[in-house]
């Protein structure tokens, strides 16, 4: 019996090419990954309805130097999918050859997306992977060059698939086929994606570069503002928000919250002289249930650093609302 070790993203391809090969008896490891940009629950829960065994790898460190240098560059976003997929594809092909598995394969679709998915591409990710002639993708595979496991019968190329372009219709068709009633729509998966995360990354890859793994799960959470050029000022929206921002708080970040009324959390990072004080404690207000009509005391508290144990001084400034011409012009 044929072993193969697949990308499995949880979406409708990824299913499909799974269920392709186990209808070949391929004995199939499903592999996702886990970055501050997507995680693996969705191909947990798709790896568990399809049968198969699966595994989460943490590519955190490797996939932030991706995405802060890509080779092949961006799509329309922050997405450097053919750097991506090569890291993810060779990721994989580790984890076959140290278990004696035959082939990798994905989901992908020949030209399904222009610039990660079209003939050229998907040969450079395959060449870029370590593992040029062990990709297989089932979907597209009748209209890609034969790889290893098709011209050694490990499965059969007959039995494969020849989709190509943007449409869904055929692999809805399949799924229905398949039996598979349950699979997200095909965006929403990776946070690169999304234009107003990428603005932030944008906003933030050109002033920190040596941002990390945490810098960019705060991108996800509230309203962003650029105070000035050097700092930084996150609002939580709402309780749960303001809960993970607690989180993610860091020695040398200030907080800050209205004394006494409902509202945001608000995390200020980077340089905070008086005047970037000041004004996001006016923000703060803006955002809470204080009065619109008079002053409010907000809470500035320092972040200690749990190594040493210092802390700076607690500070209590009164601040009015932020009128919208102050804070348009900021928002990120």
């Amino acid at each position: 019996m044929a072993r193969a070790v697949g990308l499995l993203s949880g979406g409708l391809d990824s299913m499909l090419a799974v269920s392709l090969l186990q209808r070949q008896h391929v004995d199939i490891l499903a592999v996702s990954f886990v970055t501050p940009f997507f995680g693996s629950d969705r191909a947990e829960e798709a790896a568990r309805r399809l049968g198969v065994a699966f595994r989460a790898v943490d590519i955190t460190a490797r996939h932030l130097d991706v995405v802060k240098h890509p080779k092949h560059g961006y799509g329309r976003n922050m997405n450097p999918c053919i750097d991506c997929h090569a890291l993810m594809l060779n990721v994989a092909g580790k984890i076959m050859e140290a278990e004696g598995y035959d082939f990798l394969f994905t989901g992908e679709v020949l030209g399904e997306r222009p610039k990660s998915q079209s003939r050229p591409a998907l040969a450079v990710v395959a060449k870029e992977s370590g593992y040029p002639d062990l990709v297989l993708r089932p979907l597209s595979a009748k209209l890609l060059d034969p790889t290893k496991p098709e011209r050694e019968r490990l499965v059969d190329r007959e039995r494969l698939l020849d989709f190509r372009g943007r449409s869904r219709k055929r692999q809805m068709a399949l799924a229905a086929e398949f039996g598979i009633t349950e699979y997200p729509s095909p965006a929403g998966g990776c946070r690169l994606t999304d234009p107003g995360y990428s603005r932030r990354l944008r906003d933030l890859l050109d002033r920190e570069s040596d941002a990390g793994a945490d810098d960019m799960r705060l991108l996800a959470l509230g309203r962003h503002l650029r105070l000035a050029e050097k700092t930084r000022f996150v609002l939580g929206r709402n309780k749960e928000e303001n809960e993970k921002l607690e989180g993610l708080f860091r020695p040398g970040d200030l907080k800050l919250f209205v004394r006494g009324v409902m509202g945001p959390t608000g995390l200020l990072r980077g340089s905070a002289d008086e005047g970037a004080r000041r004004l996001a404690a006016s923000i703060c207000v803006r955002y809470s249930d204080a009065p619109r009509d008079k002053a409010s005391p907000v809470r500035l508290v320092p972040i200690p650093n749990t190594m040493t144990g210092a802390a700076g001084v607690e500070e209590e400034l009164s601040a009015t609302p932020a009128p919208a011409e102050v804070i348009d012009p900021r928002i990120i």
